[in-house]
């Protein structure tokens, strides 16, 4: 069993790494990010936001969106405990997931000028297997809200 799923793990890996470029990851954990603040807080550490991010959630999705003084080809963002982020605040919560995913359909929906190898986001939320389904929820009630 044990071997099965490090086997899973390495294939998801393989999908999200790229076989080649500078690749910048950063590594969050949800259970750090009590309010509004101490989240923006890890993301503007972590992702190096520039002096102008304005400390909101449109601040956060326009940094998100662009990255671009990380300069690497691609950007893997992995959040673990992700469920456990923003626990007293649901609105907040529902800004951040929508924030991400918005972040990542921006990311994938760019169209690539011809000979124009363009940046790429991956965005792993990770969660206690128990916690999977209300993650689960969660992400779609961010993608249709």
């Amino acid at each position: 069993m044990a071997a099965r799923r490090h086997h899973e793990r390495q294939r998801a890996l393989d999908e999200i790494l790229p076989a080649s470029g500078r690749v910048y990851v950063a590594r969050l954990n949800g259970a750090d990010m009590a309010d509004e603040m101490s989240t923006f807080q890890q993301f503007s550490e972590l992702l190096k936001f520039p002096d102008y991010f304005g400390w909101n959630w449109n601040a956060f999705y326009d940094c998100l969106r662009d990255l671009q003084w990380l300069s690497s080809d691609h950007h893997v963002l992995i959040i673990e405990s992700a469920e456990s982020a923003l626990p007293e605040d649901s609105g907040a919560r529902d800004e951040f997931f929508r924030s991400l995913w918005r972040a990542g359909q921006r990311w994938s929906y760019v169209k690539q000028p011809e000979g124009v190898t363009l940046s790429r986001l991956s965005i792993v939320l990770s969660c206690e297997e128990g916690a999977m389904s209300g993650l689960a929820s969660r992400l779609e009630r961010s993608r249709s809200g």
